[in-house]
């Protein structure tokens, strides 16, 4: 009878062992499977700038024709935005926010240009985009958080680490826009 009521409390011990470990495990792939899903919305808005991209360098080559330097390295921060590994995407990303914000610098000096239909059209596409990035890489950043800290978090971080579900990136601003701008009046 006593060796019944503890074989029926290690049968119950270990069904109920089991189903945790079912239940962390598809947890941890409902929230890999979100970050998954929020890295391909970022590429969708990342596709698109890319796409952008060389329409708005050749409305501005047009009228900025010694600006040669500015236009290259634009194109040259595109040209790492689709392919590598997530990092190096983000940096890419990154890069690239930079060198566009140095070509809408150098269309200050052209009143033609920002005065100019196709010019202004694209900006305000990328304008556009530029938001859906944010946008969308805030909801990326929104759905690490949870898996990173249950991967982390004991008794969760042993099914993790079983499983080889690793920590994700987080998809940070670079270092320039993280500063206050300065005003100087």
């Amino acid at each position: 009878m006593v060796l019944e009521i503890i074989l029926i409390v290690l049968v119950v011990i270990v069904i109920l062992a089991g189903l945790w470990i079912v239940g962390t495990y598809n947890g941890l792939i409902t929230l890999r499977t979100r970050i998954d899903n929020g890295w391909a919305q970022i590429e969708v808005f990342l596709k698109r700038r890319y796409d952008l991209i060389p329409n708005l360098v050749e409305t501005v080559k047009g009228y900025a024709k010694h600006e040669k330097e500015t236009l290259e390295n634009v194109m040259k921060a595109r040209a790492g935005l689709m392919t590598g590994s997530t990092e190096d995407r983000m940096q890419a990303n990154n890069m690239l926010s930079q060198t566009l914000k140095s070509l809408f610098a150098v269309t200050e000096a052209y009143p033609n240009l920002k005065a100019n239909e196709n010019f202004l059209e694209l900006q305000r596409e990328l304008s556009s985009t530029e938001n859906g990035i944010a946008s969308v890489r805030s909801q990326y950043n929104n759905t690490v958080e949870p898996y990173n800290r249950t991967i982390q978090q004991f008794p969760s971080n042993i099914i993790a680490g079983m499983f080889g579900f690793l920590a994700r990136p987080w998809f940070e601003a670079p270092a320039a826009e993280r500063e206050a701008p300065k005003v100087k009046f």
